[in-house]
């Protein structure tokens, strides 16, 4: 995909707000889909057009993934976005973990004359 395609300068403060973040978010979607990337250049439509049916209707806010789930819809209206989120308690506190060694154990010897040794 062009990147001139989602190139400036862009109308609208909402629109200025959001056009890196969405340019970013849909060159990656053209990336993973080439038949995404096929419907934008076959739209005939502008980036501009894209971002102003984004923020249409968003009110005073508008989350990352739903501006990214209107300008999919924009181009290809059956597209959809998912979002995978995961947490990890231990994360970046700076602790590592000790390495796991494993010991040998000194094998047991046993002898039934030991045993029967009375």
């Amino acid at each position: 995909m062009d990147k001139q395609y989602f190139k400036g300068p862009f109308k609208g403060a909402r629109q200025i707000a959001i056009a890196d973040s969405v340019a970013d978010a849909l060159q990656t979607f053209c990336t993973q889909e080439p038949e995404f990337t096929q419907a934008i250049e076959q739209s005939g439509k502008s980036f501009q057009q894209c971002l102003d049916a984004v923020v249409k209707g968003a009110g005073s806010s508008l989350s990352d993934l739903e501006a990214y789930r209107r300008a999919v819809k924009f181009y290809f209206s059956t597209a959809s976005v998912h979002f995978h989120m995961q947490i990890d308690l231990c994360g970046e506190n700076g602790h590592k973990a000790p390495p796991i060694t494993q010991t040998k154990q000194p094998s047991m010897e046993l002898s039934l004359d030991a045993l029967l040794d009375f």
